[in-house]
């Protein structure tokens, strides 16, 4: 398509504007080929003809479509000029708040003015590992670029940064560093990364200085090189400087200042260290007043001084020289003011005793008379003799003023060697990259010869940056294996020529300075003679002899040239030098020595690397009669030098371009003058860059985003399923130029403008579609507004017939009620009649109907008896009949018959002989026979239903006999009724005359009672009136007072609830910050130990032999490790105690007095229950010393006893058995039914229970009987029995042993009876316990009583006084009132509290105590029991049931297996095979059933190794394995589950509440390890974080793809013609990620945390955090990527947003504050999609997002971007509107979400059900060594 076609009317253009440079317009006709003018109407309304050059015809550029207005890279507008970068500069940086902008290759930054909250660290964070494209631009990306770049191609790289003074050069250069320095870090602990920051502080305070276009103007150029190793972590850095400005030490034009040093030195003059230097106000000193601006507003001298000072520490400059630098720059500042009095026109001297003289020669060391001298004089050298010459006193100060140069840019140049020095890497430097900060294209009025250097550079620059542009594009358009031609670009060597070729400028300048008269007018006519009219860049101005003109690339300069010779030959007297020298201050000639020994630019250092280029400075002669060769070097020939050296360096790395952009020359906040810009756009570069890449193919398509872009533009037929070649179809219908585009592998190229042009077709296409849409909505909606009037109508034409129907209908009503009126009344009178008739008529009708019916029976009867006899008869003589005719028949038939079987016979006997015959007469045989057969079975069959026919007519009459015979009885008795009517009739009428009498007696006395009841009616109503008056009056009050009561106590609830709820709030606030506080400390001290391990490995394998002394740290060292500041473990019940840490002797902390009286006071009352319980032991051991003594008094048991008792222990464990059994039964009789009728005679339960009762009292009746007989027999036997205690022989014992056989029958009776009556005994004292309990109770609930009445009429008396009291006042009290109720409680539940804590603490030690004494006293009785005692007893063989081995939950193991246990069980052990095969936990369980054993066996040193190794081995797997998920999850439990065995079996009650009675028995019994379970906690806390530490690095990859690139919902989001030139990646690509893979990472996480048994709400938190990073790193990348904010990208966030509220609905993880994590996302993606024009779409969008700051609601309103053109952009006012209204809003600053926050864990205890001794230990452990106990 032709580019004159796409003038059209409606088409916009610019046009040239002499004030705004550049106006856009719109075409009000058609443009025709051969037009001469445009009629053209501005955006103002005004009309205006545009005449066209006559000569190029050129017609004015067209503007892009609003749809491209504020792209993040230039190069993607489709029309690339001059007019359209200025406008989508100014779009961005006045209405979008964006200093940054992409031009291909290069960052145009536009300073701001004004301090923006886009360089923190999450911003740094956010730009780490991103693509330069994918991100909104930012120096942070061209850093993170570079640094991407040097890693993947291994190749050094450099960053320009450049730009006019004020632009903001030196904070662009100083932002990228500290980019640099943040992301890769350092290589070792000397902080290289803070050093390299730390120098720019240095190096502004002595090189940059306040001018009039910038305050902080870089009066050097500077490049650093940052050095990284092969990790790529910072190593060192190295600083570079060119062309200090060393005039102004000097000499400061009007409103700037001289260097800030010198401000900073004068506002710390009054500190005590620099009292010697004699210093006092900037405007005391000629070289700090001149400019007369000493102040810059907004900045501390003062303070700016502090940090230059730490910044000199920081970077090893030593306090003495410090001082010494101070020193010399105060003498500067000294010899400034030092002044010259004319003795004649060729001589000067200094005055006597000249103040400033003397405190500058006290200040240097030197001598005051030499010092004196030599600035009035000079020594002139000839070949034979030398002479002392006196100066005027013009050039004494000229002298002064160049020693005053000279010392500074020595100083200058001594700094930054200590800086370099300080920075210099000590390792191997692998790589580095370099940021250049040099100054920018310089055009002033007067222009001279450091504008002319400056220029020099520049032009060196712009050349590189055009070849290096070039060359990227050429590498494009050969990876994509188009054609392409070479394109024309301007090369600026022609004037670099002119300026450093032979017998150009400089070399000119050089050889003028080498002659003894040259001058500057001489060195002019050279130039003029040389170069004018030779070369079309050089010049001379028409009304100058004395100036000269270059045409650089950015514009044409004029340079003066008075100055330059004396500038380039920087000329320094030799013998002020000497003098300084000699001087006995070190500094001083430490200078100076070095100059002596710097090396030629040109030259290379010994190490390999570039050399320091240093100031341009003329230095002394180093003996005298020798001239130095560096006095020989000019400054322009060192100049060139240098920046050949500068080029070399650049030319060997990739670049990377920074081009700064002063918006205006007033320093006004985001105001933009077009004029500055375009003059800076020109000189930067910028449009050479647009113009190269408009020359070729600027736009550039993938051939998804096309096809997505424009599959609007296609047909159905069109597409097919290879991309590429349904855009190559469809294009080649579009576009029908081929040269206007071209297909490369894998993009589309397209030239300026045709994508506008595909632009437009698509918007007519989107339009036409947009219109039918109108056109079928508005029909749609003007049918809805027609029935909507319709249904109106209707309804009011509804509404007007109801009310006349209704009206008819109540005149209907009325009618029909006086109708049904008359119809009752005369229906009345007519019933009367009727009935009477009636009654009359049915009697003479009844007599009739019977009669006639007995007639009519009568006849019937006779009827039917004829009808039977008549049937029989007629029966009879049809058969007679049939009889004779059938016989006739017969007859014949046989007849005829036996004819023709004669003639058949005939037939037969011939043709018996043929078997042919047999045959057939078979054939008609079986016919016949089955015919036969037929009429059988048919004549069976009419038989049968002859049958019943016949039983039917037989039921029929017997019914039809039993109906009539019914009829005949129902006559008979209505006959009967009849009768019994008339009698009742007449009866009736007796009956009714007597009620008509007591009828009218009753009338008249019911009208008495009525007239008295009306009466009595009327006086009570009237009575009732009044007392319901009363009441109401009464309940008004009553209300009224309940009222005011309700209202005063929800006043007070309210206020105190909010009060509590605030409180509350703000506690967990406190505890959360505390807990995130100690956290973080615990992770830092994590790092740090990490750290220090790391170190403690290097020194092992650097020392080659090992020290033969190892000292043994103590093992409870690892329960020391952190400062306890506060407890992560939540629990009900647990209440621990503050644990000091003991501190270093090194650093011990002050003594707190009432923390040791307290401590004092506790160890006295410890020491007074150490007496009371030694005491208590002392007593205990006596009664069991006495015990014992008493036992070994009585007689031994012999062995007959000994089998008796025996047998009567078997004898009632069966007894007891079979009782068992019996009550089972009835449990599970009465369990089996829970109906009431459970126990209702005859049930089951019930006759079950019958049974029991009635077998146990025939038991009972049986025992009392033996009872009786057992008691006789033992007062027999005991008559029988002597008592010899002396002797135990056998036949005693055989005798007692058969005695007590016979009895062993009743020996049992006897014992059941004691049973009896020993049960009935503790029941009843039961019973009275109960009882006594019961009336304790009853007491304690009356005195309770008692106490709530007094209370309650205490609270109504202050109720009372509260209600006199005036409104504030009784609040006021009332709530004093609660105040001290509510402190009386919480004083008498602490002190409960207390007391219960002491009790308890006293009844542990106890038990600790007793038990271990108990133990003692139990080993030392058996001890006691001699053998003989033993062996003497006869004992007989009884038989003893086996029982099963009973586990006691503990594990078995030596102590030198510890180390193998820990290997096997931790350090080896493999977490999936765990996971899958075995129970959650075994770990875990496994050391704490080691521990219990170590525990049991008293052993605290065993317990403490064991603990301490397990920590040690848990951190060695994690330090080993860290990064692995699996492993940190499975630990993580483990832990959990550890921790809390050891508070579950603590024995403390508040874990023991969910206990079973045989988990309480495995409790530890001797150790407190409440110690080691604080240490476990924080273990668990560093996991934690190191979890979600391996969580952030898997998620981080997915998120920004899987939540915002990827388009979840196909076909939503439409693709803007972007156009951006992506940066590939250091990662190779590993495919995209989609909310799939986010999902089924979740997925992943969750199982494999379950599968660890990972506690639940552990769980929950973790979920928590995976969803807050998700959320985090979404919302920061929406808010760094422009192209991601659009209505459509909105939708897409929360469809994936509601797609994970999803999967925490089937994970049942909606409580686990998940979801609230994403509310920042979810409310951003709102704000894109909701309505943005009017001021209530303000005022909603301030109320739903309350979960974004007013920066991101901003940042968010500031980026959107429509993608389609009916869409439309957020205006300025509007953003102002939502500022104002989120005005009084305080929240924070910061843009981004903190995505490395971690929320503070906490552990809640989790008991376990498991029983210890049930856990089984698996063979593939390898622990066979220990063994279960």
């Amino acid at each position: 398509m032709a580019a004159s076609e796409l003038y059209t009317k409606y088409a916009r253009v610019w046009i040239p504007d002499p004030e705004e440079v550049w106006k856009s317009a719109e075409l009000l006709k058609d443009y025709k080929p051969g037009d001469k003018v445009l009629q053209l109407r501005l955006e103002e309304g005004k009309d205006l003809e545009y005449c066209l050059d006559p000569k190029t015809k050129e017609l004015p550029p067209l503007r892009n479509p609003d749809i491209l207005v504020g792209e993040n890279d230039l190069t993607a507008l489709s029309y690339l000029h001059e007019p359209a970068v200025l406008h989508n500069l100014k779009v961005r940086f006045i209405d979008s708040k964006l200093i940054y902008t992409y031009c291909g290759i290069v960052l145009v930054a536009i300073n701001p003015y004004e301090q923006l909250p886009i360089y923190g660290e999450d911003i740094i964070n956010a730009y780490s590992g991103q693509n330069m494209g994918d991100m909104d631009p930012h120096i942070f990306a061209v850093a993170e670029e570079a640094y991407k770049q040097m890693a993947r191609d291994e190749r050094n790289q450099s960053i320009i940064v450049s730009g006019e003074s004020g632009a903001g050069k030196t904070v662009s250069a100083k932002y990228a560093m500290r980019y640099f320095a943040t992301v890769s870090g350092s290589a070792s602990e000397a902080n290289v990364e803070e050093k390299v920051l730390a120098s720019n502080p240095i190096m502004e305070s002595i090189g940059n200085a306040k001018t009039t276009r910038n305050d902080n103007s870089s009066r050097f150029g500077k490049y650093i090189e940052i050095g990284f190793d092969k990790r790529y972590r910072i190593i060192g850095a190295n600083m570079r400087t060119y062309l200090l400005e060393k005039s102004r030490v000097v000499f400061q034009a009007e409103e700037e200042r001289n260097y800030h040093i010198f401000y900073q030195l004068c506002a710390s003059a009054a500190l005590p260290e620099f009292k010697t230097l004699r210093l006092g106000n900037a405007n005391y000193f000629h070289y700090t007043k001149q400019g007369g601006s000493p102040v810059i507003d907004g900045v501390d001298d003062a303070k700016e001084m502090v940090n230059t000072r730490q910044a000199c520490t920081l970077l090893g400059i030593s306090d003495s020289y410090q001082m010494g630098i101070f020193r010399i720059l105060a003498g500067i500042l000294h010899l400034g003011n030092v002044e010259f009095v004319s003795r004649d026109s060729d001589s000067c001297t200094v005055p006597p005793k000249h103040e400033p003289l003397i405190i500058f020669c006290d200040l240097m060391g030197v001598e005051y008379e030499e010092m004196a001298h030599w600035l009035c004089h000079r020594k002139l050298a000839t070949a034979t003799e030398t002479y002392i010459k006196p100066i005027s006193k013009l050039h004494a100060i000229n002298a002064r003023d160049a020693l005053a140069k000279h010392i500074y840019a020595n100083l200058f140049n001594w700094i930054v060697d200590h800086v370099n020095k300080a920075l210099h890497a000590t390792v191997k430097q692998h790589s580095f990259i370099g940021v250049l900060d040099i100054y920018g294209f310089e055009t002033f009025e007067i222009n001279s010869f450091e504008q002319f250097c400056i220029n020099y550079a520049n032009e060196k620059l712009q050349q590189q940056f055009n070849m290096h542009v070039f060359k990227l594009e050429q590498e494009e358009y050969m990876k994509e294996q188009i054609p392409w031609t070479l394109i024309d670009f301007y090369d600026n060597q022609p004037c670099i020529n002119l300026i450093e070729a032979k017998m150009g400028v400089l070399d000119l300048l050089d050889e003028e300075c080498k002659m003894p008269k040259g001058s500057d007018d001489s060195w002019a006519q050279k130039l003029y003679n040389t170069h004018l009219n030779k070369c079309t860049l050089f010049e001379k101005p028409r009304l100058s002899n004395k100036a000269f003109i270059i045409k650089h690339f950015a514009d044409k300069v004029e340079y003066q040239c008075e100055g330059f010779l004396e500038k380039n030959k920087d000329t320094v007297y030799e013998e002020q030098i000497k003098v300084l020298k000699s001087s006995k201050f070190k500094l001083l000639p430490e200078l100076f020595q070095d100059e002596e020994k710097v090396l030629s630019p040109t030259s290379a250092t010994p190490s390999g690397r570039v050399p320091l280029s240093r100031t341009a400075v003329k230095p002394a002669k180093a003996r005298p009669g020798q001239a130095s060769k560096e006095h020989k070097k000019t400054v322009g020939h060192q100049f060139r030098n240098s920046l050949h050296l500068l080029m070399e360096t650049l030319n060997a790395t990739t670049p990377h371009y920074v081009r700064c952009i002063k918006p205006n020359d007033f320093k006004f906040p985001f105001t933009f003058d077009e004029k500055r810009a375009v003059q800076q756009l020109r000189a930067c570069g910028v449009l050479e860059t647009i113009r190269i890449s408009a020359a070729g193919f600027p736009s550039r398509w993938t051939y998804q985003e096309f096809f997505s872009r424009y599959r609007v533009l296609m047909k159905q037929r069109d597409v097919l399923g290879d991309r590429k070649q349904t855009c190559k179809n469809v294009l080649e219908k579009l576009i029908q130029d081929k040269d206007k585009y071209q297909f490369g592998k894998t993009k589309i190229f397209f030239r300026a403008g045709q994508v506008a042009y595909l632009e437009k077709i698509r918007a007519d296409k989107l339009r036409a579609a947009c219109i039918r849409i109108q056109k079928t909505i508005r029909g749609w909606l003007m049918r809805k507004k027609y029935m909507r009037m319709r249904k109106a109508a209707i309804t009011i034409q509804r509404h007007v017939r109801g009310y006349q129907a209704r009206c008819y209908a109540k005149f209907l009503r009325r009618t029909r009620a006086a109708i049904t009126i008359q119809k009752f009344q005369r229906m009345y009178v007519v019933r009367k009649r009727y009935q009477r008739m009636r009654a009359t008529t049915i009697a003479l009708q009844a007599l009739l109907r019977g009669y006639m019916v007995r007639n009519k029976y009568q006849m019937m009867l006779r009827e039917h008896k004829t009808v039977i006899i008549q049937k029989h008869v007629r029966g009879w003589l049809a058969r007679l009949h049939y009889r004779r005719i059938l016989k006739a028949i017969v007859y014949l038939q046989c007849c005829y018959r036996r004819m023709m079987a004669k003639r058949e016979l005939k037939k037969l006997k011939i043709e018996a002989r043929s078997v042919e015959r047999y045959k057939k007469l078979h054939i008609g045989l079986e016919n016949k026979i089955m015919q036969l057969q037929r009429k059988i079975d048919e004549q069976n069959k009419e038989y049968k239903s002859l049958l019943e026919k016949m039983s039917n007519l037989e039921i029929t009459y017997s019914t039809e006999t039993e109906k009539l015979r019914n009829d005949v009885e129902r006559l008979r008795m209505s006959e009967e009724e009849a009768k019994n009517a008339t009698n009742r009739v007449i009866s009736l009428q007796e009956e009714i005359a007597k009620l008509r009498k007591e009828l009218h007696q009753t009338q008249s006395e019911k009208k008495t009672i009525e007239e008295w009841a009306d009466k009595y009616k009327h006086d009570t109503e009237q009575l009732v009136s009044e007392l319901k008056e009363q009441n109401t009056l009464l309940k008004t009050e009553k209300e009224e007072l309940n009222r005011r009561i309700h209202d005063q106590a929800r006043e007070i609830t309210e206020s105190m609830e909010r009060k509590l709820v605030e409180e509350t709030k703000q506690l967990e606030l406190d505890l959360n910050d505390e807990r995130l506080r100690y956290q973080n400390l615990l992770n830092e001290f994590s790092r740090l130990e990490e750290r220090y391990d790391d170190l403690k490995d290097e020194m092992n394998l650097m020392v080659s032999i090992p020290k033969p002394g190892h000292k043994r740290t103590d093992s409870t060292h690892s329960s020391n490790e952190s400062e306890y500041t506060f407890s992560s473990e939540i629990t009900e019940a647990e209440d621990l105690p503050v644990r000091m840490e003991q501190e270093p002797s090194e650093k011990k902390a002050p003594l707190d007095m009432s923390l040791f009286l307290k401590l004092q006071k506790r160890v006295t009352e410890l020491e007074q229950e150490k007496q009371s319980l030694q005491d208590e032991l002392d007593r205990k051991e006596e009664q069991a010393l006495r015990a014992k003594a008493k036992e070994e008094e009585r007689p031994p048991m012999r062995g007959a006893e000994l089998e008796y008792e025996s047998l009567k222990r078997q004898e009632l464990e069966s007894e007891n058995k079979k009782l068992k059994n019996e009550l089972n039964e009835l449990q599970k009789a009465l369990t089996e039914t829970r109906a009431p009728e459970v126990t209702a005679p005859g049930a089951p339960a019930y006759r079950v229970l019958l049974d029991q009762l009635t077998s146990v009292s025939e038991e009972l009746e049986v025992r009392k009987e033996e009872v009786l007989i057992l008691r006789s027999q033992l007062v027999s036997q005991k008559e029988a029995i002597q008592p010899k205690e002396d002797k135990n022989t056998m036949t005693d014992a055989t005798l007692l042993l058969e005695d007590v056989q016979k009895m062993k029958d009743k020996g049992e009776i006897a014992q059941a009876y004691i049973g009896l009556k020993e049960t009935n005994r503790l029941l009843e004292s039961q019973l009275q316990s109960q009882k006594k309990s019961h009336e304790n109770e009853l007491e304690s609930l009356r005195g309770e009583i008692q106490s709530l009445k007094e209370e309650n009429n205490r609270q109504q008396q202050l109720l009372a006084q509260n209600l006199q009291l005036p409104p504030e006042a009784r609040i006021e009290a009332s709530l004093q009132h609660e105040i001290t109720r509510l402190t009386n409680e919480n004083l008498d539940l602490m002190e409960q509290l207390e007391k219960q804590d002491k009790t308890v603490r006293k009844l542990k030690k106890q038990l600790k105590v007793f038990a271990k004494k108990i133990g003692e006293l139990e080993v030392g009785q058996m001890e006691n029991i001699s053998p003989g005692q033993i062996i003497d007893e006869p004992i007989r063989p009884v038989n003893i049931p086996r029982k099963e081995k009973d586990f006691q939950g503990m594990l078995e193991y030596k102590r030198e297996d510890e180390q193998k246990l820990v290997k096997n069980l931790i350090l080896e052990l493999k977490p999936r095979g765990v996971a899958v095969n075995l129970i959650p936990g075994l770990p875990a369980y496994i050391l704490f059933m080691c521990v219990r054993h170590a525990d049991y066996l008293n052993d605290d040193q065993k317990v403490r190794s064991l603990l301490t190794s397990t920590i040690n081995g848990i951190k060695k797997v994690l330090k080993k394995r860290g990064d692995d998920f699996e492993t940190v999850s499975f630990w993580l439990s483990n832990t959990c589950r550890f921790l809390h065995c050891l508070k579950q079996y603590s024995g403390e009650e508040g874990f023991m509440k969910h206990n079973t009675p045989r988990q309480n028995e495995h409790c530890l019994t001797n150790f407190d390890l409440a110690e080691y379970r604080q240490v476990l906690s924080d273990l668990a806390i560093q996991i934690y974080q190191q979890l979600v530490r391996v969580l952030e690095n898997i998620l981080q990859p997915m998120i920004v793809s899987g939540m915002l690139e990827h388009e979840t919902i196909q076909g939503v989001s439409g693709v803007k013609p972007t156009g951006l030139r992506k940066r590939t990646s250091s990662i190779a690509d590993e495919g995209t990620y989609t909310l799939d893979s986010i999902i089924r990472q979740l997925n992943s996480f969750h199982s494999v945390m379950c599968q660890h048994g990972m506690d639940p709400e552990l769980i929950k938190q973790v979920v928590k955090q995976m969803f807050y990073i998700i959320g985090a790193v979404t919302l920061n990348n929406l808010l760094l990527r422009k192209d991601m904010c659009s209505w459509s990208k909105g939708m897409q966030i929360r469809y994936n947003v509601s797609q994970l509220e999803e999967w925490l609905r089937d994970k049942n993880l909606m409580n686990s504050g998940a979801k609230e994590t994403l509310e920042p996302l979810i409310q951003a993606a709102q704000l894109l999609q909701v309505k943005k024009k009017t001021d209530e779409d303000a005022e909603a969008i301030c109320s739903m997002c309350n979960a974004l700051t007013t920066a991101q609601i901003v940042k968010v309103l500031n980026l959107y971007t429509p993608v389609n053109e009916f869409e439309e952009r957020v205006l300025v006012s509007f953003i102002r509107t939502i500022q104002v209204r989120l005005r009084d809003r305080k929240d924070s600053p910061q843009l981004l979400m903190d995505a490395k926050h971690i929320f503070p864990v906490t552990f809640p205890f989790n008991p376990s059900s498991l029983a210890l001794e049930t856990i089984q230990i698996p063979a593939s452990l390898g622990l066979g060594f220990i063994s279960r106990v």
